[in-house]
């Protein structure tokens, strides 16, 4: 699984890769074979994403930085992966201009959101825009990614492996270090808009 890792970061010209690097372009939408041409989706988009929609998740910003600088994007699908050893995993659109960003990095920190900051989170769901315009940050202690100030949690990692996974790619990543603020709201997406956690 690692020899395949390094592979594909060394395709997207991470930095495990040697000599002058091309332009990362995004990977285009692959064919989706389980239906061929003529049958119909077993499965409506729009029904897909309004039941899923019902699943709470919380919120947050991957981010890293190349050597044109910092990089993110908002993800809503992240989650602990293992404890021995310790990875954690985000899957992002293969369509993505950030993730080639993020692979040749061959690192990122994921910024865990709390309850104010649906604002921050709108910011980095843009795509084109400058995301970290206004946005105060530090270097996260293992990797150098871009740590947000004011984040309830974060996790800096190494990319361990990348997966494909449909549209989606699934990045595994190995925890380096990471820490909490006490007491924190987490901010949550549920069917769509933003909310809090009541208990």
């Amino acid at each position: 699984m690692a020899a395949t890792a390094v592979r594909y970061l060394r395709s997207v010209g991470a930095a495990t890769a040697t000599g002058p690097q091309a332009p990362v372009e995004a990977l285009p939408r692959p064919d989706l074979r389980a239906v061929r041409d003529g049958e119909r989706l077993p499965v409506d988009p729009g029904e897909f994403r309004r039941v899923l929609g019902h699943f709470a998740s919380g919120v947050t910003i991957v981010t890293a930085r190349d050597a044109d600088g910092p990089a993110g994007f908002a993800c809503q699908s992240f989650a602990s992966l293992s404890l021995d050893p310790p990875l954690v995993v985000f899957m992002v659109a293969r369509t993505s201009t950030t993730w080639p960003r993020i692979a040749r990095a061959g690192a990122f920190c994921v910024n865990i959101l709390g309850a104010e900051q649906g604002p921050l989170c709108r910011g980095f769901a843009v795509s084109g825009a400058d995301k970290f315009a206004g946005v105060a940050y530090a270097d996260a202690p293992a990797t150098g990614s871009p740590l947000l100030d004011g984040v309830p949690a974060w996790v800096d990692c190494r990319v361990q492996a990348v997966h494909t996974g449909g549209d989606h790619l699934i990045v595994v990543g190995r925890v380096e270090t990471l820490g909490a603020a006490a007491d924190a709201e987490p901010l949550l997406f549920h069917r769509g808009v933003f909310g809090r956690f009541t208990g």
